[in-house]
């Protein structure tokens, strides 16, 4: 029985049917729905969201290749959560908006403002959807045997099915069954393989325990690993403080400014609704989160102990040389190995010509390089392969990675129809378009984006990684978004021309410096090259800095905004009041 198809056509069954069942009727179920969604649900639904495949396939495997260094997504993602639920949820739910330009375009009374916020929000949403859809192509190529970009396309025309019919109702519902399978998928393989390796079910506790029979820390044990072949302790790392600080900053403004995060606060009925869902999300969060770090150790320690010092076989002359290789006293390469070789996500140079397969660091003690290439990506996808579990387990692991990346690109596609339909055609180009024609156009425009995410998530793969392609999108919205969210919110001085000067002083050069070291003529360049030492994944923390000091000075030297605006701004930062401003229009219930 071929597990891995069971579970994905099982999952996927689920999700359509929860989309026929959850159809949205209206432009309100469509874009929030309905603000009936209770906060349980929501932050279950927010923690899929969340966790995208960055989280579920990128994250343990940037750990396990980076050790310490791969830390900094962990621990910027998970601050910016803690930052968004306490600092800017509750208060936007009180706003009473749609969506972060709608939020955007009323707080700062100007259409101008609107328009800037929405490129903005694509420019985030479609960077961060792109890491999504390279997610989905990386499991369907090696689990599905079809190609990376079939993977993509198949992909593609899920989410096009559940959220262009859905809308966020559906997607709200969907994301709930996607928590539940892409959590269980996350689990079970690390409690097997806490459980193999140190005796210990539970994971977070078998990282710092000891390895089975041998009496020494698995910490430790890796450690020793690693260094012995010539890598830098897995509890080192080297990046700079200051490159570490950027990037951990980065992710976590950036979290805040997340749109299509930001967006799950405003389906519940009311404020403190937003702020019980918050804290659920967290808990939900946590579950995923406390486990990465034990996920990425023990696939780094079971992959250097798989391939390491194995006798070679092609992947394309497996079966024909396995036993031959056996008879001269060799042992063939993993089967593991031999299946992702034929992906391109692992690589193997015999540089000496000895037909072993070696993994060595820049200080070897043979003084050769590494002979072996592994894409971080697959460590997650690999690992229960790695380790002989059962093959329920891996096709359950692949089933979970679809999951992670299927639910935030349906949150992202939301974002992105509703700045279309919404905030560019009703509330700015056509104001007296009818609920009726907004629906089809945030149809036409989810369906549009689908196809434009399946493209770039084919470009992004030649790229980065998962996580670093989501990590720009961290960067572009903690420069752009954040600075005008958090002064909207906090600063009742700040005007519409302070916001739009804001949003473009941090937009364009956080694009344009991830483009040029990324894309453009500085992509061999090395992190002496980098402005201050901070790497692109970290330069939206510098150019944040840069807006708010702009968005204040700009605000200052020009006129205050009305004082009905001010009374507003006063208004969303106390409990038990409601926004008078823009909220009929937008179909609001009332909040508490």
């Amino acid at each position: 029985m071929d597990w891995t198809l069971t579970w994905v056509f099982a999952t996927f069954a689920l999700y359509i049917g929860i989309a026929v069942w959850a159809r949205a009727g209206s432009t309100n179920d469509f874009y929030v729905a309905g603000h009936g969604v209770h906060p349980v649900v929501n932050g279950m639904a927010t923690a899929a969201d969340w966790m995208s495949a960055a989280s579920f396939l990128s994250m343990a495997g940037l750990i396990a290749g980076l050790g310490y260094g791969g830390s900094v997504y962990l621990m910027g993602w998970t601050g910016g959560y803690v930052l968004l639920a306490l600092l800017l949820a509750p208060f936007l739910r009180e706003f009473g908006k749609f969506t972060v330009p709608d939020f955007v375009g009323d707080r700062y009374y100007s259409d101008a403002a609107r328009v800037v916020a929405v490129i903005c929000a694509l420019f985030v949403s479609f960077t961060y959807i792109a890491g999504q859809m390279s997610g989905v192509g990386l499991a369907f190529s090696r689990f599905l045997g079809v190609d990376f970009n079939t993977g993509i396309f198949v992909g593609m025309g899920i989410v096009f099915f559940y959220a262009v019919l859905g809308g966020m109702k559906g997607v709200t519902y969907t994301q709930v069954a996607q928590y539940c399978v892409l959590i269980f998928a996350y689990t079970v393989p690390a409690i097997f393989i806490s459980l193999m390796l140190t005796g210990n079910p539970v994971p977070q506790l078998g990282f710092i325990s000891d390895i089975k029979g041998e009496g020494v820390s698995m910490l430790q044990k890796l450690n020793e690993t690693v260094t012995g072949l010539g890598f830098a302790e897995y509890t080192s790392t080297n990046k700079t403080m200051f490159d570490v600080f950027c990037i951990t900053a980065a992710l976590m403004f950036g979290t805040a400014g997340l749109p299509h995060v930001i967006v799950r606060f405003f389906t519940v009925p009311r404020a403190s609704d937003a702020r019980l869902s918050a804290g659920w999300a967290l808990v939900f969060i946590a579950l995923l989160y406390t486990v990465a770090p034990a996920v990425g150790s023990f696939a780094r320690l079971n992959v250097i102990s798989s391939v390491n010092e194995t006798t070679y076989v092609p992947a394309a002359a497996y079966d024909d040389e396995s036993a031959a290789i056996t008879e001269r006293g060799g042992t063939p390469s993993p089967a593991w190995f031999a299946n992702w070789e034929k992906t391109g996500l692992v690589g193997f140079d015999d540089i000496n010509g000895d037909g072993l397969m070696q993994i060595r660091g820049p200080a070897a003690p043979d003084g050769l390089d590494n002979e072996v290439t592994i894409n971080n990506d697959i460590y997650v996808l690999a690992n229960p392969e790695i380790a002989k579990l059962p093959d329920w387990v891996i096709g359950l692991v692949v089933a979970g990675g679809l999951a992670a990346a299927l639910s935030t690109a349906a949150g992202l596609l939301m974002v992105i129809s509703s700045a279309i339909s919404h905030d560019l055609c009703r509330r700015t180009f056509f104001k007296g378009m009818s609920d009726k024609t907004e629906l089809r156009i945030a149809r036409v425009a989810a369906a549009g984006a689908v196809v434009a995410a399946g493209f770039m998530g084919i470009y992004s793969a030649k790229l980065a990684f998962v996580a670093q392609v989501v990590a720009f999108a961290f960067g572009l919205a903690a420069a752009s978004l954040f600075p005008v969210i958090f002064l909207g919110i906090f600063w009742k001085r700040m005007n519409r021309e302070g916001a739009i000067a804001a949003m473009l002083t941090g937009l364009v050069p956080t694009f344009a410096y991830i483009w040029h070291f990324k894309l453009g003529a500085g992509k061999a360049s090395t992190a002496s090259d980098w402005f201050l030492g901070v790497s692109p994944e970290g330069i939206g923390f510098v150019f944040m800095f840069v807006a708010l000091v702009v968005g204040i000075i700009v605000s200052l030297m020009t006129k205050a905004p009305p004082q009905d605006i001010q009374d507003l701004v006063e208004d969303i930062r106390v409990p038990g009041t409601r926004s008078p401003h823009g909220v009929a229009d937008a179909g609001m219930l009332p909040v508490d």
